[in-house]
């Protein structure tokens, strides 16, 4: 496959700090989906006629307005960024976290909260800005989650 109709979801992945891109590469391939990697720095090369990179500015969030602007529903938009995923809901596709958590209408506003608390503990020095370590169990997780989200779009589109 070298690019999907119209009606076919893809899948967005914020690509600059991504570490599930092989398990996306790998999802995609078994339902053919198209997949486009957005990264403002470079990305290793991924196999596949079905992998786009792309490359944009390094202004600040080009990245994440290139995905918010292309998204559209029933495609998948993979994030870390929670910013992103809330702009990406509203163009009413699916957003997974690298950990396999989704983000939904329903859970999007206590993240944006969260997001907001942390982020001024930090910069008050309450907190450090560490982030847990990235585990097995995550990635699992992901894997998992990322399968039912593409196979219910599947089944909700034909």
């Amino acid at each position: 496959m070298t690019e999907n109709s119209v009606n076919s979801p893809s899948i967005f992945v914020d690509g600059d700090a991504c570490p599930v891109k092989d398990e996306i590469i790998r999802v995609a391939a078994r339902h053919n989906l198209q997949v486009t990697m957005v990264s403002n720095q470079g990305l290793r090369a991924s196999v596949g006629p079905n992998i786009k990179a792309i490359l944009v500015g390094p202004e600040f969030d080009a990245a994440d307005n290139w995905i918010a602007e292309n998204c559209r529903p029933h495609d998948i938009v993979i994030t870390a960024d929670i910013q992103l995923a809330a702009r990406c809901l509203k163009q009413g596709a699916q957003v997974i976290g690298h950990n396999g958590k989704p983000f939904t209408p329903d859970n999007i506003g206590r993240a944006l909260a969260s997001r907001e608390l942390n982020q001024y503990l930090r910069e008050s020095g309450e907190i450090s800005g560490n982030n847990k370590t990235f585990s097995k169990k995550d990635r699992a997780s992901f894997l998992q989650t990322l399968e039912n989200v593409t196979q219910k779009i599947l089944r909700e589109m034909t």
